[in-house]
């Protein structure tokens, strides 16, 4: 199923597609996709704005426990089209900072979709930012979706905005591909797995980070399809004339 262009549609529209893509997320993470171990829960309190996804390890597992833990990065290295590396001053920012965290377990991974209202104003996006950039130098692994064509206020895609806080390097997205798919990997080295999609196109899997060595791959493609089958027919309807135009 291609990716539709959801600038066609009210953002209450894609509040409402986001909010299932959420669930069936979750729903896949928790159906044996995830370790023994770990859970995900969807938008829960974690000290910084809520994440739409958490991935959660249980207080009394082990990360580096026996058995499934996910996928090796050393064995499969996730296939994107751009990989950064950076390391990260993880003490710089914290001489103000509280972390709290969960009372069920330990948050190793987030996952956030892109809105509209994300990128609404100047005051949205650096809000926007300043959380995803804390996630990270937090050590919390990060995939971030955006369906989202870049606004003048992240011209080059969020991927950009959000690692310039980092490390200002170049970057740019291909002219026929201007939405992002990115994983974070998190640690003393920080790195980015991006992939640039564009409207037509299926939603490749990504890399969902627990740790340093390990991952497990996310269905979006799967996922999307199946928030998709329970988005009103008007709106289906409408979003798949726009493709065919």
């Amino acid at each position: 199923m291609p990716i539709h262009d959801w600038t066609k549609v009210r953002a209450g529209t894609f509040h409402h597609f986001h909010l299932t893509w959420i669930s069936r997320i979750c729903a896949i993470l928790n159906d044996g996709l995830l370790p023994e171990g770990y859970y995900a829960l969807a938008e829960q309190r974690t000290g910084v704005p809520e994440p739409d996804v958490l991935a959660l390890q249980l207080e009394s597992t082990s990360g580096e426990s026996s058995g499934n833990s996910g996928i090796a990065v050393a064995d499969h290295p996730p296939q994107v089209a751009f990989t950064t590396t950076k390391e990260i001053d993880h003490y710089a920012r914290r001489a103000n900072r509280i972390v709290i965290y969960h009372r069920d377990g330990d948050i190793v991974a987030l996952i956030e979709i892109v809105s509209p209202g994300n990128k609404s104003s100047r005051n949205a996006i650096r809000s926007f930012i300043e959380k995803l950039t804390d996630i990270i130098e937090q050590g919390k692994n990060l995939l971030v979706i955006d369906l989202f064509p870049p606004s003048s206020r992240d011209p080059q895609g969020i991927h950009k905005a959000v690692w310039d806080e980092i490390e200002v390097e170049p970057f740019e997205l291909p002219p026929n591909k201007r939405l992002t798919l990115a994983s974070y990997r998190a640690g003393e080295q920080t790195t980015a797995y991006v992939q640039p999609v564009a409207v037509g196109e299926p939603l490749p899997d990504m890399p969902l980070f627990l740790n340093s060595e390990h991952y497990v791959s996310l269905p979006l493609e799967k996922t999307y399809q199946n928030a998709w089958a329970e988005l009103p027919l008007p709106y289906r309807r409408k979003l798949e004339s726009a493709i065919d135009q």
